[in-house]
């Protein structure tokens, strides 16, 4: 009878298999953290099939629709990966939602406060690592492809999972920037350094937005790299309605994940509702 007990050699194949398929730094790590998670629920136990269900069950209890399904799809990767198809759940059924809660959308008047409060602060790095962000919607990864290099030719080259797209730098955007490395005397590579002169990360960024936070009076629950692509991506979807486009844009390979980012928030939902007047 074959066994169904997950080893650590099993774990490491997997994350190997991983890098192999060119996923992202973050990708694996994420695809790790969810792995270990089961693996502790499972103990010294084998797999089987009562036993995944019933991890379902668990997160489901304690964890949103979203989170669940996106741990569940790291377990099915990993039970694809090791054959044991039979184990393999289904993800739980999320309706979409019609509209993003406000006390988590960032608006245009709180990103404008943030940028302005980053000049006050004399924060100028970050202020334009938040105009960056947000005036072309690349992901917090992508930031060490803002080089001198593309500010001079106005457009950057993402690539990831094989995968290559044009990002166009706006022209105020790229007068900042260069007005920025002169200052700095950044003769090439990233534009964005640490005083040690290596690229700023995921961790820099963050922690440098929430120090803005009291000052520009914005609910740091709202603020985070990613929601800076948000509002890049529903300002664009309101000028072109092109999700097509939109989905380039953003390097998405699927437009129902696009559909995520223009979600408009609940009072621009409510104006929309009450302009419909259809009460006599």
């Amino acid at each position: 009878m074959e066994n169904h007990t997950i080893t650590s050699e099993m774990k490491d194949s997997f994350i190997q298999y991983l890098i192999q398929e060119e996923k992202s730094r973050h990708t694996v790590e994420k695809y790790q953290r969810d792995l270990k998670k089961f693996t502790r629920f499972l103990g010294a136990r084998e797999i089987t099939k009562d036993l995944v269900i019933e991890y379902k069950k668990n997160l489901s209890e304690r964890y949103a629709v979203s989170s669940v399904n996106s741990m569940l799809a790291s377990l099915n990767h990993f039970l694809q990966f090791a054959g044991w198809y039979e184990f393999k759940v289904k993800q739980m059924k999320l309706q979409r939602q019609v509209y993003c809660p406000e006390e988590k959308e960032l608006t245009r008047e709180e990103y404008n406060r943030l940028v302005n409060t980053a000049k006050f602060m004399k924060k100028e790095r970050i202020g334009l690592i938040i105009q960056t962000i947000c005036s072309t919607g690349i992901r917090i990864s992508e930031l060490i492809y803002i080089t001198v290099e593309s500010v001079q030719s106005g457009i950057a080259y993402a690539t990831g999972k094989g995968k290559s797209r044009q990002i166009f730098l706006p022209h105020k955007l790229r007068m900042l920037l260069m007005k920025y490395i002169r200052k700095n005397r950044i003769s090439r590579g990233p534009v964005f350094l640490t005083k040690e002169g290596k690229p700023v990360n995921r961790s820099n960024v963050w922690k440098e937005m929430k120090a803005l936070c009291a000052t520009a009076k914005v609910l740091a629950v709202k603020v985070f790299p990613h929601n800076l692509r948000h509002l890049f991506a529903r300002t664009y979807y309101r000028m072109e309605k092109d999700i097509s486009k939109l989905a380039d844009l953003l390097g998405h390979s699927s437009i129902n994940t696009t559909r995520i980012y223009i979600v408009t928030s609940g009072t621009e939902h409510r104006q929309q509702i009450e302009r419909m007047n259809l009460i006599l």
